[in-house]
């Protein structure tokens, strides 16, 4: 029975509440079925609250001088350190994913927290030149309102590192954690309630559909973020638009190329395949590079290489420090990655390795599937088209630099890449020619702190996890003055 489950409560004006009408909805843990918490379902009436609670906090945080603004996200990010390992068990039981990779989580949301605090004095305007009795100035100023919806793959690391840029430019913030993993951002809330005045910051939950809808279409929240699947991105531009003309940034879904050409060191570019995928979360990344393309001369070297390192990656309960691979975030994530196994084997893709659900011992209830790793899959099948967000990897060969160009931008998506050769002037070429956001060249999967994270095509709108991020959440003003 799960009537006797606690439910967390949300964070709303600085009262932690139910929701308006009792309803919730259980949190499960991925690993071994069990339900160990309950969320509220936050109906329209609770997110107009927060609404409200938002705009009324708005003036008082917005006339604070941006140091003083500076110092609470400080402070909240020494919070989070100090409760690291809590949140990281939070996420663990919650989303699925490795421990290890939980708490570099942690590590990196504070990260993020101290960088946008450290930019507070850049959210400046400019003078401009004009004639000799007149002065023309910018500023920047906050949007008031912002709603933050995040997505379940990085459960703690979206909910804090994603408040610190609207909250540095002087906005009050609603976040919207995803209703399978909302634990940790309802514990955030409680620490954030501690340093913030009531309202600057804002925590509700439920499925997107209710809750977040309301979010997207409240005529209040002008500048509004999403985090996740391009359909769901593209259903929110709409929404919003049906509303009133709203600022909305989107970071969407890829389905990223990994080019490996013939002078690439085979054991280097088996490594990236694998750190590229991010199997370590199971896959579950926008940012995955979950299309292998390999030179023909190396193509079946490689294959085998990587295929003998997937299959000796170590699946394993998610607590377990040694576990590579954990669990898939619920039964219906499993359920779709396993319909695009089997999709592979009916476009005659070849499956060297993988693939199968592990459901005895001590995966017994759980969300666990070994990572897999498809051969020649044809450019145009579904398999290399198709997000499918899980531990899939499709390769395919090609024969020149044009080839492999044209398959790595013939998806609707651009979000990353990836490319390893020795020579620096085909990197660079590959580089210039590719149709993704952010590109590596002899590297894979790593953010460098103050880079521009975006994509191109499908993949979005506007870039994050730099200083633009902190401008996006700011309008310009001009004011032109006549001495006359």
């Amino acid at each position: 029975m799960t009537d006797t489950i606690e439910t967390r409560p949300m964070l709303i004006g600085g009262r932690f509440r139910l929701a308006s009408d009792g309803a919730a909805i259980d949190a499960v843990n991925p690993a071994n079925g069990t339900v160990i918490a309950k969320i509220p379902h936050a109906t329209a009436e609770d997110v107009n609250d927060a609404v409200s609670a938002a705009k009324d906090a708005y003036p008082l945080w917005r006339r604070l001088e941006p140091p003083q603004r500076a110092s609470a996200l400080i402070k909240l990010a020494a919070a989070i350190e100090a409760s690291a390992e809590e949140f990281a068990l939070l996420d663990v039981a919650d989303n699925g994913s490795p421990i290890r990779e939980m708490r570099n989580d942690a590590a990196v949301a504070c990260a993020q927290l101290r960088y946008y605090a450290g930019l507070v004095l850049h959210t400046r305007g400019e003078t401009i030149p004009t004639s000799f009795d007149r002065l023309d100035f910018t500023t920047r100023e906050p949007y008031g309102v912002v709603a933050r919806i995040i997505p379940f793959n990085h459960p703690l690391m979206f909910a804090a590192s994603k408040i610190a840029a609207p909250l540095a430019a002087g906005n009050t913030v609603i976040v919207k954690p995803s209703e399978h993993t909302s634990l940790s951002a309802l514990r955030l809330a409680e620490l954030a309630s501690e340093i913030f005045p009531a309202g600057v910051v804002n925590v509700v939950t439920g499925e997107g559909a209710t809750t977040g809808d309301a979010l997207v279409t409240h005529p209040d929240i002008r500048r509004l973020a999403f985090i996740g699947a391009a359909e769901t991105g593209r259903a929110i531009l709409a929404r919003a638009a049906s509303v009133a003309v709203k600022t909305v940034s989107l970071e969407l879904g890829g389905k990223n190329p990994l080019v490996i050409f013939p002078d690439a060191d085979l054991d280097v570019a088996v490594d990236a395949a694998v750190r590229g995928m991010n199997f370590t979360w199971q896959g579950q990344s926008c940012g995955s590079t979950s299309r292998l393309l390999v030179h023909r001369d190396v193509y079946r070297p490689l294959l085998d290489k990587l295929a003998t390192t997937m299959d000796g990656l170590r699946s394993g309960v998610p607590d377990d420090p040694e576990t590579e691979t954990g669990a898939i975030v619920n039964t219906r994530q499993l359920e779709k990655v396993r319909r695009y196994i089997q999709l592979g084997r009916d476009e005659n893709a070849e499956l060297l390795v993988g693939g199968t659900t592990l459901t005895e011992g001590e995966f017994a209830g759980g969300n666990y599937l070994r990572p897999a790793l498809f051969a020649d899959v044809r450019p145009d099948s579904r398999l290399a088209q198709e997000e499918i967000f899980g531990p899939v990897l499709a390769a395919m060969p090609f024969e020149t630099y044009e080839e492999a160009v044209a398959i790595a931008n013939s998806v609707r998506y651009g979000l990353t890449a990836g490319v390893f050769t020795r020579e620096l002037a085909t990197g660079l070429r590959f580089a210039r020619d590719v149709e993704a956001g952010y590109v590596w060249v002899n590297d894979v999967s790593r953010h460098t702190p103050g880079t521009p994270f975006g994509g191109f095509k499908d993949s979005g709108l506007g870039r994050e996890e730099d200083i633009e991020e902190l401008l996006a959440y700011t309008q310009v003003k001009n004011v032109h003055v006549s001495f006359a």
